[in-house]
């Protein structure tokens, strides 16, 4: 337990110090922000559940008694417990067939859609109680974000505040705004989704690299999502056409699971492709588009869903020639 408690330690000291870097401005303390969640997970991953809630504790502890606990706060609610929740799912295995004489047992680990879904929710629920701090109300909240992202732009270009807003490459200010206030609160809760998905990733790999990592390496060309996700899609689409505060809120919902859908399909992709002559290029082709233009994401999505209702990889593996027999001297 001693070992357990000092990684806890280590992990949660340097878990702080990477969110609390965030003060500093700097292009490099965004990056540092970002891996906030890495030491936690990392300690949850390699050692143990009970190191990973460690960290949390003392990385909250460190921040309230560095800076105050109002960051403390944010750090514990918007960093630790998620990157502690997913890390704990990752661990997660039950034995599907008992072990016998020297044959250890089978075990079945939480599945990688799963923690896909997990880092989707998480990642709405986070950018939805934001949203509602500043009002229950479509409108009060479309005024009082606006006000804000006024507010920091003419900070940034060191604008007075009763001058009216100019940005430098951008004609309509106004529209600009606009824009800010419907496309943010979507892209934070993807982004936030991402960051957590690949601080998982990092985490296990590092844990794999070390010899500490007690569950298989998983195929990620086999990743999938339950139906729960794509009946929880289908609600959101339909209700994101309403009006007003729920249809803002569901068409968040909509683009965290379109990326989770969009993950699902490039796993379909290099599943589909093995045996593809020009695998390669058009892997490359796939990736470069989606990062250069954005929006083929939307057609990778779609190959994600029509994998979950028509089981394309399950197809395509069918069509497969068996492997030749193996001969025999």
């Amino acid at each position: 337990m001693a070992q357990v408690f000092l990684i806890g330690l280590g992990a949660g000291a340097a878990s702080a110090l990477l969110f609390a870097s965030i003060v500093s401005g700097s292009p490099l303390a965004i990056l540092l922000f970002y891996l906030s969640a890495l030491p936690v997970m990392l300690a949850a991953i390699a050692w143990s559940h009970m190191a990973g809630f460690f960290a949390v504790a003392i990385g909250a502890l460190s921040l309230a008694t560095a800076l105050n606990y109002w960051i403390a706060f944010v750090y514990l609610a918007s960093v630790a417990t998620p990157a502690y929740v997913l890390a704990y799912l990752s661990m997660l295995g039950r034995e599907v067939a008992p072990a016998s004489g020297t044959v250890p047992a089978e075990m079945e680990w939480y599945p990688v859609g799963r923690l896909i879904l997990w880092a989707a929710l998480i990642a709405f629920v986070l950018v939805t109680i934001v949203i509602l701090q500043f009002g229950s109300s479509f409108e009060v909240y479309q005024k009082e974000i606006r006000s804000t992202f006024e507010r920091v732009l003419k900070m940034q270009a060191r604008i007075p505040a009763d001058q009216p807003l100019k940005l430098p490459g951008i004609q309509n200010p106004e529209q600009f705004l606009n824009m800010l206030v419907a496309v943010m609160p979507a892209a934070a809760a993807v982004l936030s989704m991402l960051t957590s998905i690949i601080n998982l990733w990092l985490a296990a790999r590092v844990a794999r690299v070390s010899g500490r990592l007690r569950r298989p390496w998983p195929d990620l060309n086999e990743i999938s999502l339950p139906l729960s996700a794509a009946l929880l899609l289908a609600a959101a689409l339909a209700v994101s056409f309403m009006t007003g505060m729920p249809g803002f809120v569901a068409a968040i919902m909509v683009a965290v699971l379109s990326v989770a859908y969009a993950i699902v399909g490039f796993s379909v992709l290099h599943a589909i492709s093995r045996t593809a002559g020009a695998r390669t290029w058009l892997l490359a082709g796939a990736w470069v588009s989606v990062i250069l233009l954005g929006w083929p994401l939307l057609f990778v999505a779609l190959l994600g869903i029509a994998d979950s209702i028509f089981d394309l990889r399950g197809k395509v593996a069918a069509k497969k020639p068996p492997f030749p027999p193996i001969q025999r001297n």
